[in-house]
């Protein structure tokens, strides 16, 4: 394993960027223990990374992870409690694919023990680093705005019946961040080209609804794109032409998100 599972780079605005899903990497001793087709990851938030690339120069802060969501994933609660009650969901140590094949080999499923040893030594450092990142923000600044990156394939029958809409944004239902950051939110994806809805499907995954307290000035949104954005889904590939059309919607949608913030912490 890595000397830390994750990386942090921390800015001078008060927004981090936290991917909990970007990494597609799989210890090699874990790795052999799945199916072929799982040991590449196929649910990965693939290139967050790289389309948000201009987070870091903007002076914001970002967290993502080393390993794989099969390793652990980083967006569910430590004890594994379903996050949409009476959906289908994945769990902790994920055990099968967004489209139900099994991850692991007969037999090689990880059990109780094992889960316990990835909870200490991935899921907990990066909750440790985005509280931590989360504190430092707040007393420097009075304030923190936790903002969630993730993409998903544009049509997991699994999870959603037909295409997912190009921007998912999340909010708890208006419970994880202030009125006024989920409006300004809003009215910069619905003024883009791209389709776009508040709290459908994608409501917040356990960060959004576990750090997101407006009222202590820890305000947390997510925003789930859809993979058709900006890669070439049957290959995976980046494609150029997409990207330099996506990247301004959500640079601004930054900018904007701390505009509103800074503007609602003078009149306060």
């Amino acid at each position: 394993m890595q000397s830390s599972p994750f990386t942090l780079n921390s800015g001078h605005l008060p927004l981090l960027v936290s991917m909990p899903h970007n990494s597609s990497t799989i210890p090699s001793a874990l790795a052999n223990r799945m199916h072929p087709y799982a040991q590449s990851s196929p649910d990965t938030d693939w290139l967050l990374d790289s389309i948000y690339d201009f987070a870091v120069p903007m002076g914001l802060s970002l967290l993502k992870p080393h390993f794989s969501r099969y390793v652990i994933d980083l967006n569910r609660p430590e004890d594994d409690h379903s996050l949409y009650p009476g959906a289908d969901t994945t769990g902790l140590c994920p055990i099968n694919c967004f489209d139900r094949r099994p991850i692991y080999l007969p037999g090689q499923e990880p059990d109780e023990i094992e889960i316990l040893g990835r909870i200490e030594n991935y899921w907990q450092p990066y909750h440790q680093a985005l509280q931590g990142e989360i504190e430092r923000i707040k007393a420097e600044h009075g304030y923190v705005i936790v903002f969630e990156a993730h993409s998903i394939a544009s049509e997991v029958p699994r999870f959603f019946e037909g295409s997912l809409p190009d921007l998912n944004l999340g909010t708890v239902g208006g419970q994880s961040c202030a009125p006024e950051l989920q409006a300004a939110a809003e009215a910069i994806l619905k003024s883009s080209t791209y389709s776009m809805v508040s709290n459908a499907r994608f409501q917040g995954g356990y960060i959004t609804r576990a750090y997101g307290k407006p009222s202590e000035g820890v305000h947390s949104l997510q925003l789930e794109l859809s993979q058709a954005t900006y890669l070439a889904e049957d290959s995976g590939s980046w494609l150029p032409g997409k990207v330099v059309r996506l990247q301004p919607v959500l640079q601004s949608l930054l900018n904007r998100l701390l505009e509103t913030a800074q503007t609602m912490q003078h009149s306060s």
